[in-house]
């Protein structure tokens, strides 16, 4: 029987850990052995589950990036230990989705993935593998890691943060190093405009392979009687519902473009974010509810359905989820160009794209797909074409007995 592990910093829970979970349930469909390792929580898995390390290394870990801006280069005992694991079990694949996260030496992993020649599927979510530091750069306008290995980084604070040192060339220099050396690598970037940075940086030199994320169309999905929804949410007949989801609300996923699209919109629209903390409802201005995390899937596919416009001002992101969900139940989307894989999960027929920052252009944006309610429809049908999970997550299957078939 064939066997992948795939390694992450966390199993069946956040976006990448049921990202993993979803491929793991596709290889055992297809006869594979599936195995996850992951560096925190206490998960449940339909895949055997290694930990790799414990809480109180992971803390050490964390304690070393704080002092040493040594990110990924401590938990060395527990890297060596799963390294043995690894050994032992002898995957056919192995599948890299974040490996930062305090509870990985990458070092030590990619010493044996160079020396096992065992295949490598990397899926990146982020830029942390061919920076310096930092894991998104684009919401502070930075391609140091371009120009000059990340020389004298200016945002030593941002995750993974340090509160003393700054080493930022020395791991840029380290990473390239340690990544580039095994042979048999395939990265798999999830958004195109993560493909394109992808083949800026030094990681150009191994194989790139694109594969979008995918949601449950079956979860996410146009309600039935939409006006019922509607009424049962609270949203008036004449309202226009504008709505925003995060499961992390902060400046870069453009809180604060909220309230400045709040005074460009009629009072007739009505702004609902889903997932803030207690403190920021609190601090909401007027006209804007907050709301906390929903219960489940079922409940936050409720409001999308019933929303009129999905608005995303985020200023960085790879590929978001949100999109996805809000077009698999027939809702536009408006968000911004040029902060990331946003822009590329609509077109004319679903959404629009407003340049960052420019609050006018995105109200109108707004204001354009709410009098189009044949959107709705041409949303849904966009994702069911390319963002249904059990088409996205199966290619990967795919893409290991491809890579096996030619090794």
């Amino acid at each position: 029987m064939k066997k992948v592990v795939q390694i992450n910093t966390v199993a069946n829970s956040g976006s990448t850990g049921r990202i993993a979970e979803e491929i793991g349930l596709r290889a055992i469909a297809r006869g594979w052995e599936s195995y996850v390792a992951y560096g925190r929580g206490t998960p449940r898995s339909a895949s055997h589950l290694i930990r790799i390390g414990s809480d109180l290394d992971m803390r050490w870990h964390g304690l070393e990036t704080r002092l040493l801006d040594n990110h990924g280069l401590s938990s060395r005992r527990a890297t060596r230990a799963f390294v043995r694991r690894l050994r032992e079990i002898k995957p056919d694949i192995v599948h890299l989705h974040n490996i930062h996260g305090y509870y990985l030496n990458y070092k030590i992993l990619f010493r044996y993935l160079a020396e096992a020649g065992v295949p490598v599927v990397w899926t990146l979510h982020d830029c942390w593998s061919f920076t310096g530091h930092c894991s998104h750069f684009i919401f502070t306008k930075c391609d140091r890691w371009k120009t000059d290995g990340c020389r004298k980084c200016a945002h030593k604070r941002m995750y993974p943060g340090s509160a003393l040192l700054s080493r930022s060339a020395a791991n840029y220099s380290d990473k390239k190093a340690a990544f580039c050396k095994p042979q048999n690598v395939t990265m798999v970037p999830v958004s195109h405009w993560m493909e394109g940075l992808l083949r800026e940086s030094f990681l150009k030199g191994h194989k790139v392979h694109c594969i979008c994320n995918g949601v449950d169309v079956n979860v996410f999905t146009a309600p039935a009687d939409r006006d019922a929804l509607r009424e049962k949410l609270g949203v008036g007949a004449r309202e226009i519902l504008v709505l925003g989801v995060s499961s992390v609300w902060n400046e870069s996923k453009g809180l604060n473009d909220f309230a400045l699209l709040r005074e460009s919109l009629p009072a007739e629209y009505k702004m609902v974010l889903i997932g803030l903390k207690d403190e920021q409802i609190a601090a909401l201005p007027a006209g804007i509810t907050g709301v906390g995390r929903t219960r489940n899937q079922q409940e936050l596919a409720q409001w999308y359905g019933a929303a009129d416009v999905f608005a995303n001002p985020t200023h960085a992101d790879t590929f978001p989820t949100v999109n996805m969900e809000s077009l698999a139940c027939g809702t536009p989307v408006v968000t911004y160009s040029g902060t990331g894989g946003s822009e590329e999960q609509v077109d004319e027929y679903t959404g629009r794209v407003a340049p960052e920052g420019d609050i006018q252009v995105m109200a109108a944006a707004i204001k354009d797909v709410v009098s189009r309610p044949e959107m709705r429809q041409a949303c849904r049908e966009r994702a069911l074409r390319l963002y249904n999970k059990e088409d996205r997550f199966s290619e990967y299957v795919d893409l290991y007995e491809s890579i096996l078939e030619n090794k």
